[in-house]
């Protein structure tokens, strides 16, 4: 039996496609203006027997392809659980919201809290803190990294504070330290969502916020317990929507 785990998200369509219980290929593609034609691309790659679609598009999946649909919180618990099946919380910086999820021994949903009412701590948000800043997203962090101090950001709002940082480059603050205090204001606003939230350890980072490095350093440094990290953060939904898809034909 082949499978396809489709995840349309707001930044990003992930894909996973499984045989026989073995992930046997995987897409990231930015969504871009389009992102049913850019689905649709991913969808026409490989043949399967059975497609489920997450994410914010999945809907318009299931009418476009025929897909059935999984939520987002139990196609990254599946996911999860698959990785790692010690982890008993998720944190998903996505491009669009932030997720936290409570799991079961046995991988259940036990609770979760998703913060998708503003773009503030998640990837857009770091997408527009580079644009201001002058530099590629994917290099924000290894600035953040590279700075002895922060610079204080005091806001959160993604209007309010890319004009607080074109302020700090005027009155000459270093670059590096202005994406220092943005990570650690990104950060602060996810473990305090982990703390809401009751979030026990082991706790797997997932979505694009966990491939930079400073989010990853600085979740780490404040969360009690290990923190993991799949090899492929983006992948995790879409993986959990192909073993859905593989649990509904056993």
């Amino acid at each position: 039996m082949r499978v396809l785990g489709l995840d349309v998200g707001s930044r990003t369509i992930d894909a996973v496609w499984m045989e026989d219980g073995a992930v046997t290929d995987r897409a990231v593609l930015d969504a871009g203006f389009e992102p049913q034609e850019v689905a649709a691309r991913i969808v026409g790659r490989r043949a399967y027997d059975r497609l489920v679609a997450t994410g914010y598009g999945r809907h318009a999946a299931a009418q476009r392809f025929g897909a059935e649909v999984i939520t987002e919180i139990g196609a990254y618990a599946l996911g999860a659980f698959h990785l790692f099946p010690e982890a008993r919380s998720i944190l998903d910086i996505g491009g669009q919201d932030t997720k936290v999820i409570l799991l079961s021994a046995q991988g259940r949903v036990l609770d979760f809290e998703m913060n998708d009412k503003c773009a503030a701590g998640t990837g857009r948000f770091l997408e527009v803190m580079a644009r201001a800043l002058g530099v590629e997203v994917d290099e924000l962090g290894a600035m953040a990294l590279n700075a002895g101090s922060a610079a204080a950001v005091s806001s959160m709002c993604t209007v309010f504070a890319e004009s607080e940082v074109v302020g700090l480059i005027h009155r000459g603050e270093p670059r590096d330290r202005i994406a220092r205090g943005l990570h650690e204001a990104v950060a602060r606003r996810s473990l305090a969502a982990l703390h809401r939230a009751r979030a026990a350890p082991p706790l797997l980072f997932a979505g694009g916020g966990a491939r930079n490095p400073a989010l990853v350093d600085l979740i780490t440094a404040g969360m009690e317990g290990d923190v993991l990290v799949a090899p492929d953060p983006q992948l995790v939904g879409a993986l959990g929507a192909a073993l859905h898809a593989l649990d509904e034909t056993d």
